[in-house]
């Protein structure tokens, strides 16, 4: 069988058209299909797969922030008595808006099987009756003559799912499955005793190899080695669950791109009728970006200072505010939030609570847990880093091109930080046994290469540099955190461009994982400010005229 045929790769094309097409009728108001019909069907097939990504990232975040700040959003906006129309719509809104944004946002999106627990009620029901089904087609086909109700009523199944996988202008492939798995047929030749239930699976298998993925190729040769009716139709049975997978999933990423525009104005359309009903839902947001202004006025002010005596550097001090800069500047400011005790500056929106009333809460709660899981990456990221520039400048030169010597310590102390961001760890504790295995290796490391070990007194000045990190104050930490945030304040401002800035000094060993935060972190803002940039423009406006006026009025004064 080949790697890739003819059909998958036409397959892939036409339903990829055929996807662009629906969305593009979505998009013109004379259809009767909207964009919000469209994001319902999606809905409808995925919304499970959804939860389970979202439920398993907020367990996450839940873990090392017990605390919420749900009672100060609920101060500003009590909740109201609906009619349950209103509950139903709205939550439907909230749902298809959030399985849009999971889309959008997660590169990595995929939909997977749901896997029972393993203990369950539900798992256990489900594996006695599927127990008791093959039970019942291996008795009939050992019966003599074989009974064949059963295996025809599955090869029904396979050929329906089969037709499934195809488009409408695969007629050659259609006919075909039409014609060998004509149940009709089939069913007389059964009765006849001429049925070769072994050549129809053997068909089976082979179209199945014809529209499967590549990925599949593999899945499919290891049917070819089953000879045993029954274990042969399960395993089919098996494969075909990865296909639709594959089907579902190729939709999703061909959908994507299309989906960015039309997601990001579903969600700014049903933040406006939300905004229409609560005037308030910017509060939060006024004064983030009104914090992050005034952090922009303090530097330039410092800026003015230095400067003086140079009439250029006053003038270039005195620059007004840019509304780009200012978000770019809020948005570095969240990777520094304290989730515990202020709420996180997103737009409010109505959702549907447990008790039945329409609540204030955020807009799309999944984008505080993923600004909320970047910034504890880049926490880790910051010891590793701090950790890594120690080591390397105790040791010298003897270790710095030595390859896989930093993977290994960067292993090490991901291994003992595991866990860090819970209420229940102790930082000093696991700095010190990080400080001993790096010790170990770096002597061990040393030794292998013809160096000298270090002496006890190298290994405690290394040891007590890296327990030192634990320190709020340290140096060399507060100097590699100062050069992640210019990092990824370069890549926000340069998102837009093809190549990456250029990395700072001292961050060369943590480069790969600080560039794999850093897509994931621009993606997120960029699309956030595709959806919410005209409601930032109009808080900015008021916000940039007053900062400009006194930015002026202190050059004027320097």
């Amino acid at each position: 069988m080949p790697c890739v045929t003819p059909s998958w790769r036409h397959l892939c094309s036409t339903y990829k058209g055929e996807l662009e097409q629906q969305l593009k009728m979505s998009q013109n108001p004379d259809k009767p299909h909207t964009s919000e019909e469209k994001l319902s069907v999606l809905e409808d097939d995925q919304e499970e797969s959804v939860d389970n990504v979202d439920q398993s990232v907020r367990k996450r975040i839940r873990q090392s922030a017990p605390g919420s700040h749900r009672d100060d959003t609920l101060k500003s906006s009590p909740p109201r008595l609906v009619s349950i129309e209103e509950l139903m719509e709205t939550a439907k809104g909230v749902t298809n808006m959030a399985l849009a944004h999971e889309i959008v946002v997660n590169g990595d999106f995929q939909i997977k099987p749901a896997e029972l627990p393993e203990h369950s009620l539900e798992k256990k029901v489900r594996d006695i009756v599927h127990k008791a089904f093959w039970d019942c087609l291996e008795a009939q086909l050992k019966e003599d003559p074989p009974t064949y109700d059963h295996a025809i009523k599955l090869l029904g199944e396979i050929k329906e799912t089969l037709l499934s996988f195809l488009l409408p202008g695969h007629t050659r492939l259609r006919n075909q499955i039409t014609e060998v798995l004509d149940l009709d047929l089939i069913k007389q030749e059964a009765e006849n005793g001429a049925l070769d239930i072994s050549k129809l699976v053997e068909f089976v298998i082979g179209m199945m190899g014809t529209l499967c993925a590549p990925a599949r190729d593999e899945e499919i040769k290891k049917l070819k080695d089953i000879h045993e009716i029954v274990p042969l139709f399960r395993a089919i049975f098996s494969v075909l669950d990865l296909m639709k997978m594959d089907m579902a999933n190729f939709a999703v990423s061909s959908i994507r791109p299309k989906l960015m525009q039309q997601s990001a104005e579903y969600e700014r359309k049903k933040f406006q009728e939300f905004l229409e009903k609560q005037p308030n839902s910017l509060d939060l947001v006024t004064d983030w970006l009104q914090e992050a202004a005034d952090d922009l006025v303090k530097l330039r002010c410092k800026k003015l200072l230095s400067h003086c005596s140079d009439d250029d550097g006053a003038a270039g001090g005195a620059s007004a505010l840019c509304s780009t800069a200012v978000q770019n500047q809020a948005y570095l400011k969240l990777l520094k939030w304290d989730h515990v005790n202020r709420p996180f500056p997103e737009p409010s929106i109505l959702h549907l609570s447990s008790a039945g009333f329409l609540t204030s809460s955020q807009t799309v709660l999944m984008d505080q847990t993923r600004f909320q899981e970047i910034q504890l990456e880049l926490e880790q990221l910051l010891l590793t880093g701090t950790v890594l520039l120690v080591t390397f400048s105790a040791a010298g030169s003897a270790l710095a091109g030595l390859p896989g010597f930093a993977e290994k310590i960067k292993t090490i102390i991901k291994v003992l930080l595991t866990g860090m961001h819970l209420p229940s760890f102790n930082l000093r504790e696991s700095l010190a046994t990080i400080s001993e295995k790096v010790c170990a290796e770096v002597n061990n490391c040393l030794s292998q290469h013809g160096f000298t070990p270090f002496t006890p007194g190298r290994e405690t000045v290394l040891k007590g540099q890296i327990q030192a990190v634990a320190n709020p104050d340290n140096t060399i930490c507060k100097l590699i955190d100062s050069r992640i945030q210019k990092f990824l304040e370069s890549y926000l401002a340069s998102s837009h461009q093809k190549s990456l800035p250029a990395l700072p000094g001292g961050l060369g060993p943590i480069q790969r994982e600080l560039e794999e935060i850093a897509v994931k972190y621009v993606r997120l803002v960029n699309y956030n400010k595709m959806v919410f940039s005209p409601y930032y423009d109009a808080v900015l406006g008021k916000i940039l005229t007053k900062e400009d006026s006194q930015l002026v009025g202190k050059s004027e004064e320097s």
